[in-house]
């Protein structure tokens, strides 16, 4: 039996419509045509044009992500009020000087607490759900505090984590913790393992994308009529998580629903991605508008894995038991159940 299935860049290309393809060009030639002028620290006249660029392929993106339902960009749909909360966390997720480890780990933390709040905010219902909470005063009695929260049981309580790559595995273990703080009997995810990664060798027009289910924990009947949720921090092709879930597929693994989950997102990977697969939904933090002839965003922020996770050393590369114990102390025991789930799917 093969344990590889490789999904190649002409497979994802042909999702896009004529008009996709049109509005991926307009903004990648706009880009270019700005950026690549600017070798050195930007003068004024720089900085005023690239504001104008950036303002005017904002507005574009923001057009085409309207006319599609199943993409959901929180700079594009929430209010005005909150844009500089993401925008500012976004700029220190870019920043080169932000780049150690713990510190990516915060902000990591909290792009994907933000994410959640956009994913489930709009499906806060007015019915809500109480809980009794002890608290440490017991002067002159013992103290309890009445809380409400919506009622969100019946939308997170079906749900199943989909770890792609191992960029993806402090998000994926950060939302399954939302999850469980916002269901009122602490639900705990399961969690399914899966080992993709693309040839790096290669660049955008013959990209390859390898799923290696030898290195893949997971069971397919976990998964069938359950709500999946794939975080991938950088939605630049779409081509993981296409591979991944044609995969599926083929296995007859029919998902209620399908979230896909990003901080950032390129304009041609989001569009793939809603092309391809009928009955996902995209969040995102953030949209950038296009990609090099290497597949990696533009402006993007460079190897989210390698910055949040360190570089493996070329002939020992961690597995994900190792990922996890490398996040520090802190990290594993505030998500020690999410944890001990990731555990119980790799030996069992």
């Amino acid at each position: 039996m093969d344990n590889t299935v490789i999904l190649k860049a002409k497979d994802i290309d042909g999702y896009l419509t004529a008009a996709d393809i049109e509005i991926i060009n307009e903004l990648k030639e706009l880009y270019y045509s700005k950026l690549s002028r600017i070798h050195s620290i930007p003068v004024l006249n720089d900085i005023d044009e690239l504001i104008a660029m950036y303002n005017h392929t904002g507005e574009r993106m923001k057009q085409v992500c309207k006319e599609n339902s199943q993409i959901h960009i929180y700079s594009f749909e929430m209010p005005n009020e909150m844009h500089g909360e993401v925008s500012r966390l976004i700029a220190k997720l870019r920043n080169i000087e932000t780049y150690g480890h713990q510190e990516y780990i915060y902000y990591t933390q909290r792009a994907y607490e933000m994410l959640f709040n956009f994913v489930w905010g709009s499906r806060l219902r007015s019915d809500k759900t109480h809980f009794l909470i002890e608290t440490p005063v017991n002067v002159p009695f013992v103290n309890y505090a009445m809380h409400k929260i919506p009622n969100i049981d019946a939308q997170i309580e079906n749900t199943v984590m989909c770890v792609m790559l191992r960029g993806a595995l402090l998000p994926s273990i950060i939302v399954s913790k939302e999850i469980q703080e916002w269901h009122s009997r602490g639900y705990i995810t399961p969690f399914a393992l899966f080992r993709i990664k693309r040839d790096e060798t290669k660049n955008e027009e013959n990209m390859e994308y390898i799923l290696d289910l030898k290195k893949s924990y997971f069971k397919l009947s976990d998964m069938d009529g359950k709500d999946l949720i794939f975080c991938d921090p950088m939605n630049a092709t779409g081509g993981s998580i296409i591979a991944t879930v044609r995969y599926l597929q083929e296995q007859n693994v029919k998902p209620r629903s399908i979230m896909f989950l990003n901080i950032i997102a390129a304009l041609p990977g989001a569009l793939r991605v809603a092309r391809a697969i009928p009955n996902i939904q995209v969040y995102s933090l953030w949209m950038d508008p296009c990609l090099n002839d290497l597949a990696y965003i533009l402006p993007g922020l460079g190897d989210f894995g390698d910055r949040l996770n360190r570089k493996d050393r070329e002939n020992d590369p961690r597995n994900l038991i190792r990922l996890i114990a490398d996040y520090g102390h802190n990290v594993t025991k505030l998500y020690k159940w999410q944890i001990r789930g990731i555990e119980q799917t790799i030996f069992q």
